[in-house]
């Protein structure tokens, strides 16, 4: 089955150079890259809503599959549609559907059906896919089209979604397509959607579902959104943010029947950060050490760890092994975990009441390499470390406001003791960043 471009030339350019110059004018190439489990994407016309789609896209880390689930413009097909094979054609080439994992959702769900007649005519998913085929032209996605139902139904979709993602242990994003309000003033379209969003930040779909109700929003694809929301929580979803929101009068000038364009990050905690999490909060109320559920692959391994914990954006402990001193990264984690909370020299132990404050990341460093001159180092890239004798310094890479070699190898002598005139032995490394 091949699913044909139905929008090209009129949502956005059908011309495949003209399309990527479009698409690159509304991303953010310098944008953080996010863990992120699902996403709400808007689907109109782009001059309309690709900068609201664009921001969001470029703030996620990309997975080879994409599920995307839109709303039924048109009543055909099935109400509750998936396809598990064939591509679908875009100027930018074709995108083939993950047919295993499509499969396998269809196997999991008692409301999901084959059929393409849904899909053949619908362009809310459609219009999603040049920006995931600007990033990455091998993208694989599982279409799916929800029509209207129940709140309920849309829930046990959502849970089904993750028990087949889980089974296959199959790393992916879950998009949901959607624009907001329709048609009313600026100021009516504003108040709305901001209710919405307040729930879907919250990840409470049933409070979406009640205010898209009693405040009658017309937000397309809502039902999608409750099955990503349902979906997110059971893959272990710990927070949303709002990339962007604006409406088409911000295109056009006429703010008196604006459509709302929202663009959301539904993201998800790293295993090895929430095992450094659950480590100080368990340490630090009942002053236990806890033990990993499971070993993820990367928590098996053997690897120097840094364990960061920042308060309201500041640090607030950091503490860490350049070479692995335990069994496993996972008790490298929870070694380093406590000692970030109750033994960095530059700060008190932490307490009860700062917990709910807390964040953290988790770098697994590889091993340090000894280096010729600091011609070889970029703070960005590499970290450093500065040994004279038995003292060494060490800086993380990719650190907010260190932006040059010499203030990084100035960081490190002083951490170390070092005298700026004191020759040394410098030694990159690298590091896989856990958030």
């Amino acid at each position: 089955m091949i699913r044909n471009p139905i929008v090209a030339g009129q949502f956005y350019p059908e011309s495949p150079s003209q399309l990527k110059a479009m698409i690159e004018a509304f991303i953010d190439e310098k944008a953080a890259k996010e863990e992120a489990i699902g996403l709400v994407s808007p689907h109109a016309g782009y001059i309309y809503s690709g900068p609201v789609a664009g921001a969001v896209i470029s703030k996620i880390k990309f997975k080879d599959t994409f599920i995307i689930m839109g709303p039924s413009h048109t009543g055909r097909g099935k109400p509750f549609s998936i396809m598990t094979e064939g591509v679908w054609k875009t100027p930018l080439g074709e995108v083939e559907i993950d047919s295993e994992l499509g499969k396998q959702i269809l196997a999991t769900s008692s409301h999901l059906e084959e059929d393409h007649v849904a899909h053949q005519y619908e362009h809310s998913i459609e219009v999603q896919l040049p920006f995931l085929q600007f990033f990455k032209p091998d993208v694989r996605i599982v279409p799916i089209v929800l029509a209207y139902s129940t709140g309920a139904v849309y829930k046990e979709i959502g849970k089904e979604l993750a028990k087949a993602i889980k089974e296959l242990n199959k790393e992916v994003v879950i998009m949901t397509s959607s624009d907001m309000t329709h048609y009313e003033s600026q100021e009516s379209a504003q108040r709305k959607d901001n209710q919405a969003i307040e729930a879907i930040l919250d990840l409470n779909e049933d409070e979406l579902l009640k205010r898209v109700d009693e405040l009658d929003i017309s937000m397309c694809g809502y039902a999608p959104t409750v099955s990503l929301i349902s979906a997110a929580k059971e893959l272990g979803a710990t927070g949303a943010e709002l990339v962007r929101y604006q409406t088409s009068g911000d295109t056009t000038g006429d703010y008196s029947a604006v459509v709302g364009y929202a663009g959301v990050i539904i993201t998800v905690m790293s295993p090895l950060v929430r095992l450094a999490k659950k480590t100080v909060e368990t340490f630090v109320k009942e002053g236990k050490t806890p033990q990993p559920e499971e070993l993820t692959p990367e928590m098996g391994e053997r690897g120097g760890v840094f364990v960061s914990i920042h308060k309201l954006g500041g640090l607030r402990g950091c503490i860490g092994t350049i070479e692995p001193q335990s069994e496993n990264v996972a008790e490298e984690i929870i070694t380093n975990a406590i000692s970030s909370a109750t033994r960095d020299p530059r700060f008190p132990p932490i307490t009860p009441d700062e917990l709910n404050d807390l964040s953290y990341s988790v770098d697994v460093l590889t091993k340090p390499e000894p280096i010729a001159s600091q011609d070889q180092l970029n703070p960005k890239k590499y970290g450093a470390i500065v040994e004279s004798g038995l003292r060494r310094g060490l800086l993380l890479p990719d650190l907010e406001g260190v932006d040059s070699v010499d203030y990084q190898i100035d960081i490190c002598r002083q951490k170390a003791g070092i005298a700026p005139d004191e020759p040394v032995n410098l030694y990159r490394f690298e590091v896989k960043r856990y958030k």
